[in-house]
Parts: C-alpha cells; structure tokens; sequence
C-alpha cells in the first residue's frame, strides 16, 4: 500500500496514493456506483445492460410467462417449473384396480393411495336407547338427536370444564343448574363454554369481574351475561349491572338525534333537565320520572320539532307561536293532553334561558273532560270477539286471556303483563290486577282462558314468575314486553286497552 498519506475522507481509513482523498475500497465503490442508473422496470440502482437497457435481474426473463428468473442458468420461472412438474406427475396417473378411479399406484400394492391405506373400519349401527331408531351412535349409547337434547349434557360439561379448572369458583356448580332449568342442553353447553373461556384467562374469577367481562358490546350484553346478573344478584354475590340505565341512556340519545339540527339544542337541554330533575327526587325520596315517562316527553318534542320543520317551515325556537301549538294538538286529539304537558314545561324552561321571549303555551286549554272519549266496540261485536276467545281452539292463549279479561273485566295490558303466578288465587278463582284494592273474581271462561294460558306457561318450561311468558323471556324473570302486549289482539282487529279505571 505504501506509506500513510492521510486518512480517506468517507470512512477514515489510511490512504497510502499521494493525490486521492479516498482509500481503496472506497474508490471502487465510487466507480460501480458511477456506472449504476435507476433501472426503468424494477427502478432500483443497478448496473445496466447494454443491450436491453434493464438490470441483471429485469433482463432474464420467463419464455413462457415473462416473469424474473433468479438464476442465470434457468429459463423457466418457479411458478412455471412448477407447472410443468405437475403436468409431468398428473401424466403418470393410472386407473386402480381396485375403486377404478385415476390415482398414483403404489408400487407395493399396485393400488392408489386411498385403497392402500385404508382407514378404520366403520362401527355398525346400533340401535338408539333413547328413540329406538337405527343409527350411528356418538355418545351413551344414542344417536346424535337424543344426545343432543339429553339433559345430562350440561352436568357433563361442567365435569370436563372443573376437572380443567385449577380452582372452580364454589358457584359454578349451582350456576350450571341455573342455566339448565332456563336454556335447552345445547344452547347450556354453548353458554357453559363460554364461561370456561372467562374461568380460564389471567383475570380473577370474582363474580363481579367474571360478570363485567361477559358483557357484550352493543344493545344487548348476552344470553351469558344476563344469566349471570340474575343468578348473582339473586344470591347476593355480585351487583346489578347498568344495562337498563345504558339502554334507557341511548333510547333518549336517538330521540334527541332525531330532532332538526337548528332546533336540537333546545331539546337537548330540556332532556338534561328532566334527568336531573329526577336525580333531585331520587335524592330527596319522592316519586322520580321513569323511564318511559322521559322518553315519551322526548318522544313529543321530537314529533313537535319536526312539524314545525316540515309543516310549518320554521327553524327557530322564538318563531312558534300559539297557531303552531294548535295545529299540532289538532293533529292528535287523543293526545292533546299529554302533549300539552310536555310541552308547557318546555316553553318554561326554554322562557328561563330566553331561547323565547313568550310562552305559546300560556292559555291553550287541555280540553279533557271526566267522560269517556275512546273508541267503543258495538254489542254484536263484542259478542263476535267473545265467541273467538271462548270457543276457537286455534287463538293464541295470550290473546283469549287479555281479550276476556279486558272485555268482561276491563283489565289493561300492563295488568296482564305484570300478573304474577302470585296474584292467582285457585281456591277462589280470583286474580290481583294491577293496583285494585280487592281481587277480581273470574267467570268459568275467563278463567277457563286462564288455565289455557297456564298449559301453555307449563310447556315452555320457564321459571319466570309472570303469567305472560314469551319466548324471548321465558329464560329470564322479567315481565312480557309492551310491544307484544300491545300487539296481541291484532288478529282480532281491535287495539289494546292501554289503562283502565276499575271501581273504587
């Protein structure tokens, strides 16, 4: 190399040729790099040939597909070798002597591969102990139908995942049998699964955290999630969750949402007036706003603020007037009154805070005398609707138990839907409805439709302490919903009675 001249200015090496700033190495690399241009196809810096223009690698191409080639010897790509390796192997197939079908002989045999190597002998058929039908079986001696439904599947179940578990929380054994008198075996042993996946994690198995982290996201926390509030709280190891609260919390969001946009302000804070009104009187004992009373309030201004958007062509909160109040009543006479005291709060609150300047409410009269002003049904009606729940076998039990009790009795849909086996007195033949002060004494065929209506309780085999059961509720203790209350007597083409004033 000769003797040191300096150090090379890019990697600081000794550079031993008088007249150059860099060492060797570093030379060289300058000159490839020099001759190095971005290649057009692959648009790396590479040397380029000469006579295609292209780099090393862009310059080998595929004869039969144009693709890269890797190796200077090869012609064919992967993918293509590959093909012709198949073709060449799919050519060597023969027909077997023993299924017919084309395949690869085995030079043992001189069989294909499947009858070379056949696998277990299939088990005979064997008659079911269950059903007595003829078939495969997979478990205890029964077909697959009978296992499915077989009610030991779920205490099965529980054996395997206890037997998996390091420690089993002391409540699971009870909750399995809780699951197993509400759900059918499968739908248990889906849900006892899925427990054992929340057993088994890092996190501790306190039922108050198995029960948070069962919730679902959405509307609905889970089939697992609800079986595991009602069972703890009834045993008094966990605390209720907030799900009625967030369901009730979206329910008022969506008809706040619903609102015009120039107007939703407005709405929004009568909404949050109402909510800490009734949190004062939580706090100071009296009677608080339900739920359903807040979202009917909110369900009004909706339908207020659309009509003057819609119909009355107005944006603005300050430009309603008392002609604008009238024609929306006038809308709906039945419910004049409870419009009417929703929306004279409104007009306050919003007169408090000077969205308006008058209150167009102030004066409009409610209109609501002590006579009746529903709808009637004629004489030869009722006795058509009487004969329906009476004597046809084909209506539903629901249906012949709220029509006879509404139509003899004047009971309403939330009477009936939160009748309890409790208020059912056999000795007497009477019912506790709602809030009357004394029992109601039933006819041979109201209460004739009452233990139809019983039968069919029994054959859902729930547990749920209400008289109205339902599919949706028959695994759970809550009441009927009021949708479907509301709709039973559909088929019948009358409406259901939504209050009732009994004698006093």
């Amino acid at each position: 190399m000769g003797k040191k001249q300096r150090d090379c200015a890019e990697c600081g090496a000794p550079v031993g040729i008088i007249g150059r700033v860099l060492c060797c190495r570093c030379t060289a690399r300058e000159k490839v790099r020099a001759a190095q241009a971005l290649c057009p196809d692959c648009g790396r810096s590479r040397v380029l040939q000469t006579d295609t223009g292209l780099c090393v690698m862009c310059s080998r191409g595929c004869i039969r597909c144009g693709g890269p080639l890797r190796f200077r010897h090869s012609t064919l790509c992967k993918h293509c070798r590959r093909a012709d390796q198949y073709e060449q192997r799919r050519a060597t197939r023969q027909p077997c002597q023993r299924c017919g079908r084309l395949g690869y002989l085995r030079e043992d045999t001189g069989w294909c591969g499947s009858c070379s190597n056949p696998g277990p002998p299939k088990k005979p058929p064997r008659v079911c102990r269950q059903c007595g039908k003829l078939t495969d079986h997979i478990a205890s001696g029964m077909c697959s139908a009978c296992w499915q439904r077989h009610p030991d599947r779920p205490f099965i179940r529980l054996n395997h995942l206890a037997a998996r578990l390091e420690d089993p929380p002391p409540w699971l054994d009870e909750f399995v049998a809780y699951l197993a008198a509400r759900h059918c075996a499968g739908r248990c042993c889906e849900l006892i699964t899925m427990l054992g996946r929340l057993l088994a994690d890092e996190h501790p198995d306190h039922p108050q955290a198995v029960l948070e982290r069962s919730r679902q996201s959405g509307r609905s926390m889970g089939t697992l999630a609800r079986g595991l509030e009602e069972f703890f709280t009834e045993h008094r190891l966990a605390l209720p969750t907030d799900r009625a609260e967030r369901l009730a919390a979206g329910r008022r969001q969506r008809r706040v949402d619903a609102v015009p946009l120039r107007l939703r302000p407005a709405v929004d804070r009568y909404a949050e007036g109402l909510i800490r009104g009734r949190e004062r009187a939580r706090r100071a004992g009296t009677k608080p706003r339900s739920d359903s009373t807040v979202e009917s309030a909110l369900a009004a201004m909706r339908d207020f603020a659309l009509f003057l958007a819609t119909q009355r062509g107005k944006q603005d909160w300050a430009l309603v007037d008392v002609t604008d109040v009238e024609a929306f009543l006038a809308a709906q006479p039945g419910m004049r009154a409870r419009h009417l005291s929703v929306l004279r709060p409104f007009f306050a609150v919003a007169r408090r805070y000077r969205i308006v300047l008058a209150d167009p409410t102030r004066g409009v009269p409610a209109r609501r005398g002590p006579n009746f002003s529903g709808r009637t049904i004629t004489l030869d009606d009722q006795r058509v609707l009487f004969r329906r729940w009476s004597t046809d076998a084909s209506v539903h039990p629901h249906e012949a138990l709220l029509g006879l009790l509404a139509l003899l009795h004047g009971a309403a849909s939330r009477e009936l839907r939160l009748l309890r086996m409790d208020d059912i007195d056999r000795a007497g033949r009477s019912l506790r409805l709602g809030e009357r002060p004394r029992p109601v004494p039933l006819d041979p065929v109201s209460w004739a439709a009452l233990e139809r209506c019983l039968a069919h309780r029994q054959q859902l085999r729930t547990s749920n302490p209400h008289v109205v059961v339902t599919r949706g509720t028959k695994a759970l203790r809550t009441p009927a919903s009021t949708a479907y209350l509301s709709h039973v007597l559909d088929p019948a083409g009358v409406a259901t009675p939504a209050a009732s004033n009994p004698p006093r």
